[in-house]
């Protein structure tokens, strides 16, 4: 059974995510630390858990999902897997911090594979099966677990929302579509992490959300 660790990170919120399961192994999933104190937090739980941690990956390439990739890659060796269109459509993680006066405070570390949609990613006696929900950005992706049940949805759906449009390369249209498609088609029980604010499930979002 994955483990499922969530931490909220940085002056954006954002809710990064390490999965884990008996054997160790690990994946982390939008590293968004800015501060030392927060990654000192999440190597802090890393370490306390004797996890390895296998691959970072990103739901999409927005600056507050990135902080931390610098450091995962100092500290673990890893470089971001992310969707080829947010890597090639999006502004660079420079050119987006220089709109929060944070330019000083990023180190961009380039994507080292491209994920496609569908694609299996494994670790230990786990895997997850990317999705492809673009709209909040064109690359977005959600990271799903049949076995366990749950989907980590980056900023496609939140809680009684949806992602934000007017960014770079966004489409509300485009994305209530894929949200339709590839998230409110999972089973009505299965968990929905999002990247900001609290967990939330398909049957609820169905239901209630009024984007949808």
């Amino acid at each position: 059974m994955i483990t499922v660790k969530s931490f909220e990170f940085n002056y954006f919120s954002v809710n990064t995510y390490i999965l884990h399961d008996e054997t160790g192994e690990a994946v982390l999933i939008d590293c968004g630390c800015f501060r030392r104190e927060e990654e000192l937090e999440l190597s802090n739980y890393i370490i306390a858990n004797k996890l390895t941690v296998k691959h970072l990956l990103c739901t999409h390439l927005h600056l507050d999902h990135i902080f931390g990739n610098e450091f995962v890659n100092r500290t673990y060796g890893l470089k971001p897997l992310a969707h080829k269109a947010d890597a090639e459509m999006l502004p660079s993680p420079q050119e987006q911090a220089k709109l929060f006066g944070l330019q000083d405070r990023l180190q961009s570390i380039p994507v080292e594979k491209y994920i496609v949609g569908n694609e299996i990613i494994k670790f230990g006696n786990s895997e997850l099966t990317a999705l492809l929900v673009p709209g909040h950005s064109p690359g977005s992706l959600a990271f799903y677990n049949k076995k366990d049940g749950f989907a980590i949805t980056g900023d496609a759906i939140f809680s009684g929302s949806i992602g934000r449009t007017d960014l770079w390369g966004g489409n509300q249209e485009v994305l209530i579509a894929a949200i339709k498609d590839k998230i409110l088609s999972l089973p009505d029980e299965t968990i929905l992490y999002p990247g900001h604010g609290p967990k939330t499930n398909v049957i609820e979002e169905s239901l209630s959300n009024p984007f949808l």
